[in-house]
């Protein structure tokens, strides 16, 4: 940030008890710019090191390492990226990016190299390698292993080579060929403790043992005949060849997690179609090398198969997958007959051919192609004891969610019956557990919508049917509603969709199975499997409190009967936010962090009692905290924005309450301008999507998007208002609209809001709603509306291309509610499409949209402003070329923004309209 000093702000000095205040200075667009954020967090397993790299909105990110036992900066890395902690912590390593201005002056054909910095975690020394590709830390921090960013030196025998291809017409026909993308460098190992060095040229692939003694390596010629996998000695450089043929090559290692041990994929360029080419898994166990064969003998492994061993080495997860067919040849022009024949011709067609017996639509299934089923595998297991594979996920039941800490059972499904009542049903499947001792599939529920949740056991499974929570015994498959007899809500009763009404989820199982924990709409409840009975372990329902288990470790299995559980509380009236503790044993809750603002648990370390978390509000930004279990003494790590206090950011937010369209008590956060003073009538500037009154006790978003940026407007006299917004099924327009009616009315009763300054914006579904409201009501002055639809009826039979879906499912069961086809109740589909009712349009409106919209049809927008253009309105339309459904590009977002603002200023404050809004902008073609 640019400091900036204003007459009054310089010349007026105000003492008062021996203090200086000085005038704050209102937000800037380019004090956006200078806002960092925490990316790529790291804490370390032993909670002595915290790194991340704080990133300005716009500019050169900083990495950063800070000392958790003095609590304290260390190191501060320039440019220093995406963080990376060995397991002893006594080094972080940071990717140095390239300069801002070198990134955005240097022509893209001339690759930026990044570096290598290594921080010393107990000098806070730095070492700094040129030219890094990539790298690997050993476990204990004694290796450096990293690839030089540059063309591997020919050797004497490719120099002949290449001699010999300027005489000869043909190459080397004995060459085997690498895959395009398969790149080779050269390797430097470096002993951090000694600087000693080792290089290794034409590395394609390489990995440290756990055990920190050893690096197996694949190298990879441009012939292929010299190619080998080697394990290295990392103790004396000697290496040891483990393959040694043409065209070999190592596509992924994974060493065991505490043996030396590794596994790898095994493939050949000699066959030169990627997809087809078969791979073996090998593992070198014991000084042998072993091949782990699939338990289908025509099923193989293909070059993108992945390798994961579970955490205490006893099982090797890999992927595997029926053997393709052979490639058929296309014809090709040979001779002068050819160019004539029929079938040779129309080799060369461009077509895709769209059936009504399809299971999806094209644009679905080329999609799903090229993301999942081109080089689609499947889920397999080696019990390294056994020495048994085992065949989990299959081509019926294709999806597992893996997890390498459960050891008797996975959750399987499939939606492959279900890929055409996708296109406008919404997402079903069929759910199993999956035994990964035995490799049987039990069913536990069929055309459902929602996740199951399976047992550590793999006993039984809970799901979400009737408005009740079911319990299915997998051993004989008697389902058990357990809520049926409680008196709460189980059923999510915000829910305004026309779809089956989900639950409020699941928190875990115990790790012996035994008892279920599932959420109410307050409170965590915990189910015994075997009597069924129920036991509430919070009282939130008296106190309008929701609680819900924090998860910080994702892959937990289970609790502990004893354990005492770190939850969230949040009053559902308040929005106050606080992180408490159950004890499972005594069903106790205890606060640990409560106030006036949001607290969220971040981080756990893996092997030490230490946890980060961040508290912020409005005024306040989410800077790190660390703490022990007890949460007695927290101390504030990080202090990335100091420059908040600079600035005149706005009130302190406030709740204001109102009625939806039904008569239900709805809220919004109300943030006057700075500096409001009681009585004022400000103007407003509406954002709304659906529900945002939970953003009470959150700091905005310090960037410049497709959403105003919220103290851009109450620095600048702007009071920004957020509200809660319900939806009636069939009618989603007028509901949304007399609810946001409702809600600004509010503000204009209070004496708050100038009734003719007021402004609304919204983006994609408040896109929309934006676009219908301003057909209905002539209370807002001036309208932003990003990639709205505007016509239900052509939009309803459009696709949403980044996913390749057709619309329907949105229509008819999704976020648009409508809740019936448009051949049932096409009238609805006309009441809710702004377009029909251009003509009514009061209100300026500016439209949004990018012109590669991959969620909205950007036609959408042409549509309504020409209806509008016809009608003789007050419509702009800003096409941003090339922008998706979200403005990516920097320029575009920057140029929105102050586009925005231009606008709303010009409409709710009276200021010169822009140029651009007067008398737009030509076409000019330089």
């Amino acid at each position: 940030m640019k400091t900036k000093l204003t007459l009054l702000s310089s010349a007026l000095i105000v003492s008062v008890a021996s203090t200086t205040v000085y005038a704050k200075e209102s937000l800037q667009f380019n004090d956006v710019f200078d806002f960092k954020s925490a990316k790529a967090t790291q804490l370390s397993e032993d909670g002595r090191i915290l790194s991340l790299s704080a990133t300005p909105y716009r500019g050169d990110a900083t990495g950063q390492v800070y000392s958790l036992s003095g609590n304290s900066l260390i190191a501060e890395v320039p440019r220093g990226t995406k963080p990376v902690i060995n397991q002893a912590a006594n080094w972080v390593a940071f990717t140095q990016v390239p300069t801002l201005l070198e990134q955005e002056t240097t022509n893209k054909k001339d690759a930026l190299k990044n570096n290598l910095v290594l921080v010393n975690t107990q000098t806070g020394e730095q070492q700094s390698f040129s030219n890094v590709k990539d790298y690997k830390l050993s476990n204990d921090g004694t290796w450096l292993a990293y690839r030089l960013d540059q063309k591997a030196a020919k050797g004497d025998d490719e120099k002949a080579e290449d001699e010999s291809a300027s005489t000869h017409a043909n190459k080397n026909d004995s060459a085997i060929t690498p895959d395009k993308d398969d790149k080779t460098y050269p390797l430097v190992i470096v002993n951090l403790s000694n600087k000693r060095s080792h290089t290794i040229t034409d590395v394609f692939n390489y990995s440290i043992s756990a055990t920190n003694q050893q690096l197996l390596v694949s190298q990879s010629y441009s012939d292929g005949n010299n190619n080998q996998i080697a394990l290295l000695n990392l103790n004396d450089f000697v290496s040891s060849i483990l393959i040694d043929e043409p065209g070999v090559v190592a596509s992924k290692i994974a060493w065991h997690p505490t043996e030396a041990s590794v596994a790898f994929t095994l493939g050949n360029y000699v066959n030169d179609d990627m997809r087809r080419r078969n791979y073996s898994l090998q593992l070198w166990q014991n000084e042998q090398l072993t091949t782990i064969n699939s338990p289908n003998k025509d099923w193989g492994i293909g070059k993108t198969a992945a390798l994961i061993w579970s955490e205490n080495g006893e099982r090797l997860y890999f992927e595997n997958r029926p053997k393709l067919a052979a490639k058929v040849k296309a014809k090709e022009y040979s001779d002068e007959a050819s160019l004539y024949d029929f079938d040779t011709i129309r080799e060369h067609k461009g077509l895709k051919v769209w059936h009504n017996n399809d299971a999806q639509i094209k644009p679905r299934e080329q999609q799903q192609w090229n993301e999942k089923n081109k080089n689609r595998h499947y889920s397999a297991v080696y019990h390294v004891n056994s020495q048994k594979v085992i065949q989990l996920s299959t081509v019926s039941m294709p999806e597992v969610a893996l997890n390498p800490l459960r050891d008797t059972s996975l959750l399987g499904y499939a939606d492959t019956p279900y890929l055409e009542k996708i296109m406008f049903g919404g997402f079903f499947a069929d759910y199993f557990a999956v035994n990964i001792n035995t490799g049987k599939h039990t069913p536990i529920v069929s055309n459902y919508p929602f996740k199951p949740s399976l047992a550590p056991n793999g006993e039984f499974a809970a799901y979400f049917s009737d408005n009740h929570i079911q319990l299915k015994d997998l051993k004989n498959n008697k389902v058990t509603t357990l809520t049926r007899a409680i008196q709460a809500t189980f059923a999510d009763d915000k829910h305004d969709y026309p779809s089956a009404q989900p639950g409020y989820g699941f928190a875990g199982w115990n790790q012996d199975s035994s008892q279920l924990l599932a959420y109410s709409k307050y409170d965590i409840w915990a189910f015994d499997v075997n009597s069924q009975q129920a036991k509430r372990l919070t009282n939130g329902k008296q106190t309008n409190t929701q609680y819900r288990v924090i998860k910080l470790d994702k892959s937990q299995v289970g609790f502990k009967k004893d354990e005492t559980l770190l939850i969230s509380a949040i009053n559902l009236q308040t929005k106050q936010s606080e992180i408490a503790k159950l004890d499972l044993t005594t069903n106790t809750v205890t606060k640990v962090l409560s106030g006036n603002k949001r607290f969220d648990l971040v981080k756990k370390a893996k092997n030490a009692d230490k946890y980060l978390f961040t508290e912020q509000a409005y005024h306040q930004f989410p800077d790190f905290y660390q703490t022990d279990f007890s949460f007695s003494a927290p101390q504030q790590v990080t202090t990335l924005n100091p420059q908040i206090s600079n600035f005149a950011w706005g009130e302190k937010p406030e709740l204001i309450s109102y009625k939806g369209f039904d008569g239900e008590d709805l809220q919004g956060v109300l943030i006057k301008p700075a500096g409001y003073k009681k009585g004022d009538k400000v103007p407003v500037m509406v954002y709304f999507y659906r529900y945002m009154s939970q953003r009470m006790y959150d700091f905005p978003k310090m960037e410049l998007n497709h959403r105003p940026n919220f103290p851009m407007f109450t620095s600048n006299g702007y009071a920004v208002f957020l509200p809660d917004i319900r939806f009636e099924i069939g009618h989603p327009g007028k509901s949304s609209t007399q609810t946001m009616i409702n809600a600004t009315q509010k503000l204009i009763d209070l004496g708050i809001a100038d009734k003719n300054k007021i402004g609304l914006q919204g983006h994609s579904w408040a896109g929309y709603q934006s676009a219908f409201m301003i057909t209905q009501t002539d209370m807002f002055k001036a309208v932003v509306s990003g990639a709205p639809v505007s016509n239900m009826t052509s939009a309803y039979s459009g696709i949403r291309l980044k996913s390749g879906l057709a619309r329907q499912f949105q229509y008819e069961t999704g976020q648009s509610r409508i809740g019936k086809n448009l051949f049932e109740a096409p009238e609805l589909y006309i009441e809710n499409s702004p377009v029909f009712f251009a003509d009514k349009v009061n209100t300026p409106i500016l439209i949004m949209f990018g012109d590669k919209d991959d969620a909205v049809p950007w036609h959408e927008g042409v549509q309504y402003y020409l209806a509008l253009r016809r009608a003789g309105k007050d419509a702009t339309f800003l096409q941003y070329e090339g922008e998706p459904h979200h403005l990516k590009k920097f320029p575009n977002q920057v140029d929105f923004s102050i586009r925005m603002m231009q606008y709303f200023d010009h409409y709710l404050k009276g200021k010169p309209a822009a140029k651009w809004m007067k008398e737009g902008e030509a076409f000019i073609q330089e």
